[in-house]
């Protein structure tokens, strides 16, 4: 009796684990291979009077699996070129003294916003007023000594002879040196007032007010970031799927989860000793968040596949035993819910994201508007009961690897 007890007792543990392991076969099989349908796992373990507990609630088909779904389009296909990057200013210019003095201040700060033409540093002028001044006075006493000079030359009827007078006059009385100094001393004034080249930010500011700056002294950098340029180097191989006023999206690792649209504005002519040639991406940037520097994700359409037929790439499955069978599952059901019905299908191009479904005799053809499950799918068998939800893991489902 003890070892008949024990061979019993064996046996039933068998049988649960052979009843467990059909179940979960018949949920993992595509539909058309002779598998059992819904319930008849259950019905069998009943009729041995075995206990599924909670391997039979896992697999219970009364309740809806909460699953993701999206729309099949048809539209274009792009395919992308990825690449790392860096972002760089539009324009750049380092701002330097063009006449000796003390700096006698600084109206700007790092990351000042500055228009073409504002003052950025003011050198002390006492100086160079006095030169103005004494230019200026020299150039009175020249004019003066040159006038007396040309005294009665209207009375000169040879027109030749009355130019000769007036060259050798302004040549003998200074007047031309006097004009020359005259503007250099202007010049020397208005170039104490540093201004802006273009309209752009402050950045590496290297004086303060008080400090004596020599002629050909760094004072700042001007760089203009709106629009902020992206320079990609791509392989040799991709460059001619490319061209100006291609779309690209960018992201920065300071950034994180936010895309920037931007296009190819040039495709530089000459290809580097590392084969690859540098793709430069204008991104607006008004607010100036994209600083020069910073590292970027860039991914670029290349190629199209104008009119397919597209779905996610998390809505292709494989599925099928002996080999391996490409499959989507269609929502077929209202806003609350539905089933879940499997369909072969072959796939064609395909993206980062999306993936061409190609209609044939044997898998049929999906048609735009359908729904497609897109998570909470992966361990789904046909006809399974199911519910469209934004997020698998909130409503306690079974999201994808």
């Amino acid at each position: 009796m003890p070892f008949q007890r024990r061979t019993l007792s064996v046996f039933s543990i068998l049988l649960v684990v052979a009843v467990v392991a059909g179940a979960t076969w018949w949920r993992l099989a595509p539909e058309g291979d002779g598998e059992s349908g819904p319930g008849e796992a259950t019905a069998l373990a009943d009729s041995l009077g075995v206990d599924l507990g909670a391997a039979g609630a896992e697999f219970s088909t009364d309740l809806p699996q909460p699953v993701e779904a999206a729309e099949v389009v048809r539209d274009t296909l792009w395919v992308t070129v990825d690449a790392g990057a860096r972002a760089a200013a539009f324009r750049q210019a380092t701002v330097a003294t063009q006449v000796d003095g003390v700096i006698q201040s600084v109206p700007v700060r790092e990351n000042s916003r500055v228009g073409q033409g504002d003052p950025i540093v003011q050198i002390d002028t006492v100086e160079l007023g006095l030169e103005l001044a004494r230019a200026r006075a020299e150039m009175a006493s020249a004019r003066d000594q040159y006038e007396t000079m040309l005294l009665f030359n209207d009375e000169e009827t040879d027109p030749a002879v009355r130019q000769r007078r007036e060259l050798a006059a302004r040549s003998s009385s200074g007047l031309a040196q006097a004009e020359v100094s005259l503007r250099q001393a202007e010049m020397r004034m208005e170039r104490a007032t540093v201004r802006a080249p273009f309209e752009g930010r402050v950045a590496d500011l290297q004086v303060v007010a008080g400090q004596h700056a020599g002629t050909g002294t760094e004072l700042m950098t001007i760089v203009d970031i709106d629009p902020i340029k992206v320079e990609v180097s791509v392989l040799e191989a991709e460059l001619g799927y490319l061209a100006p006023g291609r779309e690209a999206r960018v992201t920065f690792a300071a950034f994180p989860g936010e895309t920037f649209s931007g296009r190819i504005e040039t495709l530089n002519p000459v290809v580097g000793e590392d084969r690859t040639g540098r793709v430069t991406i204008h991104l607006p940037n008004p607010d100036g968040r994209i600083k020069p520097g910073m590292y970027a994700d860039v991914r670029i359409d290349a190629r199209s596949f104008p009119d397919r037929i597209l779905v996610p790439r998390s809505a292709v499955l494989e599925r099928g035993t002996p080999r391996d069978r490409t499959i989507v599952f269609l929502y077929e059901g209202d806003e609350d819910q539905g089933l879940a019905k499997w369909q072969y299908v072959i796939t064609g191009a395909e993206s980062d994201e999306l993936v061409e479904i190609i209609p044939t005799d044997e898998t049929g053809e999906l048609q735009p508007g359908q729904i497609v499950l897109t998570d909470g799918h992966h361990y789904l068998s046909h006809d399974t009961r199911v519910r469209i939800v934004e997020n698998v893991v909130v409503e306690g489902g079974r999201p994808g690897a």
